[in-house]
């Protein structure tokens, strides 16, 4: 149990180390030197704030890299409930991605990340409304917790605890958890289910870290009163890389790739500033470290590690760092001598890579193949290499998890590459690769994760690994690997992923929401995949018995691991609207296999592998629709065209350069998708053969554009100004405007019951001005706010209609909200009377 501990502890300090998203990390001379630096200096900063992009990545850089401090950055979500600039992930997906570009970024500007349960339920405009949808006692519990296994000397407070309604509410509910943390965290009575794994800590001192923002402008910013703050010279450049601090801080801030947040690197002096709100005041304002010991002092037995760590940097030769490695393994020694479990964990496992870096010493291990299923049997190809004139022995090998350890006995001479062949056996009961948080049920507000160890970890727990023990010098020292995949790709070159454990079978419907307009039966399609060779099973389609379903079930037979088959079934629905899930069901061996895998893959990110369960949600909907063929043109990515064809449109994605009068002539409306004018360049100088489009006598829809960076301020045919007005809560009462409009009542009947169930939010980035050619069609406003009447803009244009909505159907339609179904289908439904009469176009 204290081995499973300790392993847990590690990942919660280390995790961002040993997930690298593609080679492993090769540090240079110069890198390895700041390595030892950093090995001297035992203090530490914990950055805190809501989203995977409210971190301050020049502040982290700073501290990590300039003053050598241990620093993590606290992000309470995952950010689940935003958008997405680079595909169609959302909520769950989304937040996928979204932790693996904070990892990458960690990576970069020398920070640790981690997380706690709350879920980006998406925006807030008030901690109340926040608090309340988190479970205010677990998220507050999750500070505490990483407070108590991280023991930072300083907080730092991204956001105002004191300004609620200024901003997110999940931002100013960041800062007042951190606040109300400071004087719980050393209470062995609050949370002390937590004592079990750590101990009471107390913070040192707390700050808010003010910039321009927080003022309206940097005018007023460079006005203010900053004398009592403490102030960081940020603005450093470090000769031995060649990169500012600011250069470092873009790069981090640029793996922000789904939120588009790439960032251009600047040089020359910059200041940022902190105000200590919480705890000790520096005699030294402006030495945050003032008073605190950051010394190897700190540390009972301590002060010979710190001084022959010193003795080791100023010896340090950048020709041959190899030359460090005998003084380097008497440090890790001395330290594992220490009685000072967190430090020694953390220093421990830092200067064994350090003498892994100097000595060049390159550890890995291959599985043959990505995947495996639990129960088989995984080969491995390791490799084992010192790279330097110091002698080494490669005493054993030990995998895990089945924790069998092969005797070697191997002098490793340098540059004396050695392989060895092995056999892993996982256990049956081994647990599949998937993200930890997404395992159990969560709610709107919460993750749900029962293992109090692991709350907080950054990354997917990867347990089979392989431990080399090497002896240097007398001392045996353990490095464990993560088993990996390798291959090489013809044009990209040496390419890796980490090897997955995956279910023997995975199952998936292949439309998220069926749609059923009529009581006509349907095809579904449903894919098997096989998790291993020489699959054979039977696969089902569950429904509710108001559904009719055949075949029952479908045998099933694949020859070869990966491989996949599409059956079908004839899906009836019954006579009266209904909403049902249906689930994808294998039979192997009469065990049940419900899970559906999805691979998210991007360059910049680790290859990620999640397992939902294989459901659909079944819509029997009074719906009718009108039209035929729609051209879709993408924005930064949505499922909308697939919910379109759901509803029995013929529906073409088109390119920007396939905009063209001929091209569109064949199609009755043209909709762009969400943030098209943020992010299609193109679009620019297409307007003129869209707007051509609607004056022909069809329509264009435009969904939401956020209000800034638009490729044209001629969004529309008419004045329209784009406003940060928006309406969070879902269930918000709709008024409308314009009852007797065509919008509301053909083909179907829009009522209030079509805007219930409706999910996450309804609307954002609504039009607030907007010229009187515009009937606004419906109205409504979260708790205490005005009026919001702009998610839903209808305009006459020639002989067609213009409409722009903010309205969140790219959240509601893959959802299966019925109503937003119906409400879409009458935009495009709509028609002007064939004896129109004539009316002055505005240009």
């Amino acid at each position: 149990m204290r081995k499973i501990q300790v392993y847990i502890l590690l990942l919660f300090f280390i995790g961002f180390q040993i997930s690298f998203a593609q080679q492993p990390q090769k540090p240079n001379s110069v890198e390895i030197y700041n390595q030892i630096k950093k090995l001297n200096f035992l203090g530490s900063v914990l950055y805190l704030a809501a989203h995977p992009d409210d971190e301050n990545t020049r502040m982290i850089s700073y501290l990590a890299n300039e003053m050598n401090a241990r620093t993590g950055y606290l992000s309470l979500t995952r950010g689940d409930g935003g958008q997405n600039l680079i595909g169609p992930q959302l909520r769950e997906l989304l937040g996928v991605i979204r932790t693996q570009e904070l990892i990458e970024a960690r990576k970069i500007d020398g920070g640790e990340q981690f997380f706690s349960r709350a879920n980006d339920f998406g925006f807030s405009k008030n901690p109340d409304e926040t608090l309340e949808i988190w479970d205010k006692n677990k998220v507050l519990a999750d500070v505490v917790w990483t407070i108590r296994k991280f023991q930072p000397d300083i907080i730092i407070n991204r956001f105002d605890h004191r300004s609620p309604g200024t901003t997110h509410g999940h931002h100013t509910s960041s800062a007042m958890l951190s606040v109300e943390s400071f004087k719980l965290t050393n209470d062995p009575k609050i949370y002390p289910e937590q004592l079990k794994y750590v101990q009471p800590w107390q913070v040192k001192r707390q700050f808010f870290n003010p910039s321009w923002w927080f003022y309206g402008s940097q005018e007023k910013f460079d006005a203010a009163n900053k004398t009592k703050f403490t102030k960081l010279e940020t603005g450093v450049y470090y000769n031995g890389t060649g990169k500012s601090n600011q250069e470092i801080a873009a790069l981090s801030r640029s793996r922000h790739q789904s939120q588009g947040f790439g960032s251009t690197g600047v040089r020359g002096e910059e200041t940022e500033y902190l105000e200590l709100i919480n705890g000790e005041k520096p005699v030294n304002k402006d030495d945050l470290f003032d008073g605190i010991d950051t010394s190897w002092n700190r540390v009972k037995n301590g002060k010979p590690v710190g001084d022959l760590i010193s003795s080791i940097i100023s010896k340090y030769n950048f020709n041959n760092p190899f030359a460090s490695i005998p003084d380097l393994v008497k440090v890790y020694g001395m330290i594992q001598n220490l009685e000072d479990s967190h430090w020694k964990t953390i220093k421990a496992e830092a200067v064994k890579n350090i003498i892994a870096s100097c000595s060049g010493l390159y550890l890995e291990a291959v599985a043959s193949e990505q995947e495996a299923t639990p129960g088989s049997t995984v080969n491995l190809s390791l490799e084992a290499i010192n790279r330097c004139a110091v002698d080494m022995q490669l005493v054993s090998v030990t995998t895990l998890p089945d924790n069998k350890t092969t005797i070697q006995n191997t002098v490793l001479r340098n540059n004396n590459d050695q392989r060895i062949s092995l056999s892993l056996q996982l256990p049956d009961a081994i647990e599949y690769t998937q993200p930890y948080w997404l395992k159990e049920k969560a709610t709107v507000g919460m993750y749900t994760v029962s293992n109090q160890e692991i709350i907080g970890v950054p990354d997917i727990i990867r347990n089979v690994k392989v431990v080399f023990t090497i002896k240097i010098n007398g001392v045996e020292i353990p490095f464990e690997r993560t088993v990996v995949y390798k291959y090489n790709d013809g044009v990209k070159g040496e390419m890796y992923n980490f090897l997955d454990i995956v279910p023997e079978v995975t199952t998936s419907i292949l439309e998220r929401v069926l749609v059923f307009r009529d009581t006509k039966s349907k095809m579904i399609p449903v894919k098997v995949r096989a998790g291993k060779d020489d699959l054979k099973g039977n696969l089902q389609l569950e429904l509710p018995k108001s559904w009719s379903v055949s075949p029952k079930q479908i045998p099933f037979a694949l020859d070869k691991k990966g491989t996949e088959q599409v059956f079908y079934f004839e899906v009836t629905p019954p006579l009266n609207p209904e909403e049902v899930t249906a689930k994808s069901v294998a039979v192997v061996d009469n065990k049940r296999f419900d899970r559906d895998q999805t691979i998210i893959e991007f360059s910049h990110i680790t290859k990620q592998m999640v397992l939902k369960p294989a459901e659909s949600k079944c819509i029997r909907i009074d719906l009718k629709t009108s039209g035929d063929a729609i051209a879709y043109i993408m924005g930064a990515g949505d499922e909308v065209p697939e919910s379109l064809m759901q509803m029995g449109y013929k529906v073409s994605i088109l390119k920007p350069e396939e905009i063209t009068p001929e091209r569109l002539d064949s199609f009755s409306a043209v909709i762009t998708g969400i943030r098209a004018y943020n992010t299609v360049h193109a679009l620019a100088n297409k307007q003129n053969i869209l707007f051509n489009f609607v004056k022909s006598g069809k329509n264009m829809i435009v969904q939401y554009n956020t209000n800034g960076k638009l490729v044209t301020d001629k969004i529309a045919p008419y004045p329209l100004k784009l406003s940060n007005d928006r309406v969070t809560e879902e269930n918000a009462k709709i008024t409308f405007l314009a009852p007797n409009h065509p919008v509301l009542n053909t083909p179907n009947k829009i009522t209030a019951k079509d805007f219930e169930g409706w999910t996450q939010e309804q609307g954002l980035y609504y039009p607030n001005q907007y010229d009187p050619a515009f009937t606004p069609i419906i109205s409504s406003h979260d708790k205490g706010e005005s009026a919001k009447d702009g998610a839903l803009l209808v305009a006459p244009y020639g002989k067609g209609y213009y409409i722009y909505t903010g309205l969140s159907f790219f959240r509601e339609l893959p959802e299966g909200v019925s109503g937003a179904y119906r409400l879409l289908s009458n935009i495009i439904s709509l028609k002007q009377p064939v004896e129109a009469p004539k009316q002055d176009i505005k240009q």
